[in-house]
């Protein structure tokens, strides 16, 4: 059995993973760790307690890095799920991983559905000058752009340097109009309004057409097969790992 720590256990993501986790029947909910309400405060109360084979971290941007430092230095293999990490720390997470030898699964996004929508937007790059990219969220969502976004753009931008091929000079004259001008100039749209959970259209354009490629998330239970495939994957494979779309 995998025994299985949940890392913000009981936020609307945390809820749901241990849920999951405690219908699957290779694992084992070991310790739900949460600021409310929760039987551990800490992840530090949870190691100290419990057998923790994999901690699962659905927390805030402001303490996902924190998290996963202690987990890498102290021997926890870790599935992250919670987004906002900096480029720089991501590397800094990715080397800790390998001169430690513990796992850290890091997932801008669980859904399968939002992965083949990602890695069809990287596809259709090649054949493209032109890109932008339009995520849209719940309002409750403290991170823009989404992870999800940034992961979408540093794919296409594998294609070339630059998607803003034959742009006329801009000027703004409201500040951020434009988006954020993220990587290989792909600029990328964040909105945040009740009534969404996360959506993701990335735009291309030529000229005499245009494609669009979006994906819709309406509830967060089709996260939770992805989940369970990184628990799984991380507890066989004790190495750094950045995106679903390696093990699909």
């Amino acid at each position: 059995m995998i025994k299985v720590a949940v890392c913000g256990s009981n936020g609307k993501m945390g809820k749901e993973v241990v849920k999951a986790v405690s219908e699957n029947s290779e694992m084992e909910f070991v310790a739900g760790i949460d600021l409310n309400n929760a039987e551990f405060k800490t992840i530090e109360e949870a190691h100290k307690s419990k057998e923790i084979d994999i901690l699962v971290d659905f927390t805030q941007p402001d303490s996902i890095y924190e998290n996963a430092l202690y987990c890498l230095n102290n021997g926890v293999n870790i599935v992250i799920g919670t987004t906002g990490l900096k480029d720089e720390q991501i590397d800094e997470l990715k080397q800790l991983s390998g001169k430690n030898k513990v796992a850290c699964f890091i997932a801008p996004n669980f859904s399968t559905g939002a992965v083949l929508m990602m890695k069809f937007a990287q596809l259709a790059a090649k054949y493209f000058d032109n890109a932008e990219i339009i995520e849209l969220h719940h309002n409750q969502k403290k991170d823009a752009p989404s992870g999800t976004a940034v992961k979408t753009a540093q794919l296409m931008a594998e294609s070339k340097k630059s998607f803003i091929s034959g742009n006329c000079a801009e000027t703004e004259t409201i500040k951020g109009a434009r988006g954020a001008d993220s990587y290989s100039d792909i600029h990328i749209h964040s909105v945040r309004m009740p009534g969404y959970m996360a959506s993701q259209e990335v735009i291309f354009g030529s000229d005499g057409q245009t494609l669009s490629i979006r994906h819709d998330s309406t509830n967060r239970t089709c996260y939770m097969p992805g989940v369970l495939m990184a628990i799984k994957y991380v507890y066989e494979n004790k190495s750094f790992t950045y995106g679903l779309d390696n093990i699909l």
